[in-house]
């Protein structure tokens, strides 16, 4: 009896669990459609960092133009990111979950002006109802390469969901090199 009564709560416990794990990754992922829509750069006194001070970026800081654009497309099962549209150096992030009914893990490729596809799954202990931490799936060779890859992206969305704070962990030789620092206002 005893052991039927201890599998019973062990069983409960494993769907609990995961349950929950859905959930969390769930809001997570609606987090990331929050950020649906045309972002600008930021003026130059409020970018950080060298990023936004070379070119594509430095000509777009202050403007109106789109620098980061964000669209929820296949029914909401999948965010597509386009940072720099129409620049040399456009990228492009596609963010879906493992299982849109049922999900358990963000998963996201970063489709990179350094012509490698890094593959990134979220941090969850990293991220916050604002904040959505992608790292690099340490499983896929691009993340293990001695090449120069994005390991890391963070979104901090502002309370106000007007402002946003995109940091691109930038690694090469496996070890950190850069961190590229983007702040964008709603258009």
């Amino acid at each position: 009896m005893k052991f039927i009564s201890h599998t019973l709560i062990l069983g409960f416990a494993l769907i609990v669990s995961n349950v929950w794990a859905a959930t969390t990754s769930f809001n997570h992922y609606k987090t990331l459609t929050l950020l649906e829509g045309n972002w600008k750069l930021s003026p130059a006194d409020e970018q950080e960092g060298g990023a936004t001070k070379k070119e594509p970026a430095a000509k777009l800081v202050g403007t109106d133009k789109t620098a980061i654009s964000f669209k929820v497309i296949g029914k909401g099962s999948t965010i597509q990111e386009n940072l720099l549209p129409g620049t040399g150096k456009e990228m492009a992030t596609m963010y879906h979950c493992d299982d849109f009914r049922n999900c358990s893990k963000i998963e996201a490729t970063h489709y990179c002006a350094k012509q490698n596809q890094p593959e990134l799954v979220l941090d969850p202990e990293s991220s916050t109802s604002n904040v959505i931490v992608m790292a690099c799936d340490m499983n896929t060779s691009p993340c293990n390469s001695v090449e120069a890859h994005v390991h890391m992206i963070r979104h901090e969305l502002s309370q106000d969901s007007n402002q946003l704070r995109t940091t691109y962990t930038i690694y090469k030789d496996s070890k950190f090199e850069k961190d590229s620092i983007y702040h964008f206002n709603r258009k």
